[in-house]
């Protein structure tokens, strides 16, 4: 028997509700894909699958929503056996809708100029405010953060610093690319992003799930 529609709407100081969850992986995505058109328009790359995805369709010409959407696949068999499925389910949505989102700002929003340096700054937050927002309901944006909420939980490394250190590797590749300036301004935006991850998001701060 279905569940009434009015369960679904139902939360408690430790478990959000279907509704809550949908809103705030909704929003996050939203978050995530306007912090990518920042960057993006400022030719500016950054770290984890997504700094894959920016490389890859600055190499190209692939639409970065296209990229980001295939770079993740292989991470979501990690999220299954390690986080569970329904991590899983709430990632891949994330992703997909980063990954449609991403494309559709591209077409309907353009900046006459912006300054790569302001670019990165507030896509940085933007993006790190988004995953705040997708790791608050058991999701993330697929790949690197699988991973560091897996060593989080794991582990009990945080994981703002260990995408940090990952996505420090990605932008190694930026030299083919970027200029050294370019590079220099992504690198500020990653930091800031992971900051904004690695003092706000405590498991034993925030419970729901």
């Amino acid at each position: 028997m279905s569940k009434p529609f009015s369960d679904y709407l139902k939360s408690t100081s430790d478990q959000h509700s279907a509704l809550e969850d949908a809103q705030g992986i909704l929003a996050g995505a939203a978050m995530a894909s306007f912090g990518v058109l920042l960057l993006s328009t400022g030719g500016l790359l950054t770290g984890g699958t997504a700094g894959v995805a920016f490389l890859i369709h600055y190499l190209t010409g692939y639409t970065f929503g296209t990229v980001f959407f295939i770079v993740n696949l292989p991470f979501y068999y990690l999220a299954w056996k390690r986080l569970g499925l329904g991590f899983t389910l709430k990632t891949f949505a994330a992703v997909s809708l980063t990954s449609v989102l991403s494309d559709l700002l591209h077409r309907n929003v353009a900046f006459s100029s912006i300054e790569p340096l302001v670019a990165a700054l507030f896509g940085g937050l933007i993006i790190g405010a988004a995953m705040l927002a997708l790791f608050r309901h058991r999701a993330s944006l697929g790949g690197f953060g699988i991973l560091a909420l897996y060593l989080q939980e794991r582990l009990n490394w945080k994981a703002g610093y260990v995408q940090l250190a990952l996505d420090l590797t990605v932008l190694a590749f930026s030299f083919l690319v970027a200029t050294p300036y370019i590079i220099i301004c992504s690198v500020a935006g990653a930091v800031v992003m992971n900051f904004i991850l690695a003092i706000n998001h405590r498991n034993d701060r925030y419970i729901a799930r």
